[in-house]
């Protein structure tokens, strides 16, 4: 790995003509160093060492990329490549990326900026990058066919143009953009304002992340790319829980957090314990009289949403998407549901063939996020994680925003599990609990029954009725 060290003290000792004639001839000097990254943590904030003051975003499990300054020219240097993604602790996928990393380093710049961003390919076929949601030269664009050529395998080409407006934005291939985005080929873009702007205000911490998905059979690396809809790994910044870094605020930050989605589906993203407002969309800073609380806001397919709110609770509150599938991992979609079906009078047989075969889903999913069964090798849990008090049961679209009065500000690290105070947690009720009253009629009222209906058998099985269990 290069490290952010290396590049800033390689700045100004590069020089001679650029030799590839797909490079724009402005670039009188030599490539911006190559910064890669193969780790999957939470890097700190990059502070900026050059250009413009600005408040640095922290990117979920990932990282912002160095620039170098060329008479007034913010330079930086992107490579699209093959690159190997730990999805989680126990399963890796081979995506494809930018500078060794699924998503790409994230680029931060400030309005009025002139960047030129040089983009090599290794990719296995032609590459190119759209700015999602810039205003810029239509030949800067990136659509491959419509407002430039492709970048051919082994090729470096250039864009340049002025960061226009501030806001939160994207980048992504539009070349064979079904494969290479459902390969990985993604990164964050964030244009921090040059004054105070009316709609923006200042904030404590600033967190941004991507919201993408893939599918990936049980021990195979690399996803199936046709896949429409039936993806069974959501994931944020190519991460899933409990692979997702937890947000590590102070209590009484102003909070920041910029989410783009690029996966093929909406998502609610949901909050826990704090109210939050909508400040910003990929059109820009939301005017304050749209803005009301909220809780969970959905984004939909090619959207971003920046949601603001005031870390005023302490404790460790979730953080996801609210459609249950997504906060699961590997699921199999054509998995029976086995609820209530006895499985005694088999098991033993079962086990005689196969033994490591164990009960599962009889009585709900939650076995799953405590059992420790075999599973293929390079695959995840469909539940999984442990918390102080036992399983979470989570998977894919799933984090935890920590709040404590005694994180310092700008640490970023992990302050561990909160602990309640005496008599603020839910506990156990030892008194005596009131038989309910059932109901003894059924359809009277303006709609009476008409005739007596079937009559169902059904056993019911109830916890401490099962042997073995």
């Amino acid at each position: 790995m290069t490290t952010r060290r290396e590049f800033f003290r390689s700045l100004g000792m590069t020089g001679g003509a650029v030799a590839a004639a797909s490079v724009s001839s402005v670039a009188l000097a030599a490539l911006p160093e190559l910064v890669s990254m193969d780790k999957p943590d939470t890097a700190s904030p990059l502070i900026p060492p050059s250009g413009r003051p600005y408040n640095p975003v922290v990117t979920l499990n990932g990282w912002t990329l160095p620039w170098r300054m060329n008479n007034g020219v913010k330079e930086f240097h992107l490579v699209a490549e093959p690159v190997v993604r730990e999805i989680a602790p126990g399963m890796k996928a081979h995506l494809w990326g930018y500078n060794g990393q699924s998503p790409g380093p994230t680029i931060e710049v400030v309005e009025g900026d002139r960047v030129r961003i040089f983009v090599t390919n290794r990719l296995p076929e032609h590459t190119t990058i759209h700015w999602h949601g810039q205003r810029l030269p239509n030949g800067m664009d990136g659509v491959g066919g419509l407002n430039q050529k492709q970048i051919p395998v082994g090729k470096t080409f250039v864009y340049e143009f002025v960061a226009r407006r501030p806001g939160t934005f994207m980048y992504h291939p539009h070349a064979d953009e079904m494969t290479q985005m459902a390969m990985g080929m993604m990164g964050f873009w964030v244009t921090h304002p040059k004054n105070r702007h009316p709609l923006i205000e200042t904030v404590n911490r600033d967190f941004c992340f991507l919201l993408n998905a893939y599918d990936i059979d049980p021990g195979s690396f690399t996803p199936k790319v046709n896949t429409m809809l039936d993806f069974n790994l959501w994931s944020w910044n190519s991460r899933t829980f409990p692979g997702i870094d937890s947000l590590n605020v102070r209590k009484g930050d102003k909070v920041r957090i910029r989410i783009g989605n690029l996966t093929m589906t909406n998502h609610p993203m949901h909050l826990h314990g704090h109210e939050f407002v909508v400040s910003g969309t990929d059109g820009g800073p939301t005017p304050i009289g749209s803005r009301w609380p909220e809780v969970t806001t959905d984004l939909a397919v090619g959207q971003m949403r920046q949601i603001e709110f005031l870390a005023d609770e302490e404790g460790d509150w979730a953080f996801h998407c609210h459609k249950s599938h997504h906060t699961m991992n590997a699921m199999g979609h054509d998995v029976p549901t086995m609820i209530g079906i006895d499985h005694r009078g088999i098991v033993n047989q079962i086990t005689d063939l196969i033994p490591d075969y164990m009960v599962m889903g009889e009585r709900g999913m939650a076995d799953m996020g405590e059992m420790e069964m075999p599973i293929p090798d390079n695959t995840l849990p469909m539940m999984t994680g442990q918390g102080p008090y036992g399983a979470v049961e989570m998977g894919g679209m799933f984090s935890v925003l920590k709040v404590r009065r005694d994180q310092r500000p700008g640490d970023y690290r992990d302050p561990g599990w909160y602990k309640q105070p005496t008599g603020t947690q839910a506990h156990e009720w030892t008194g005596r609990v009131a038989q309910e009253p059932r109901a003894t009629t059924h359809g009277e009222g303006s709609m009476p029954a008409n005739g007596t209906g079937v009559q169902q058998e059904l056993t019911v099985r109830k916890p401490g009725k099962h042997a073995g269990h």
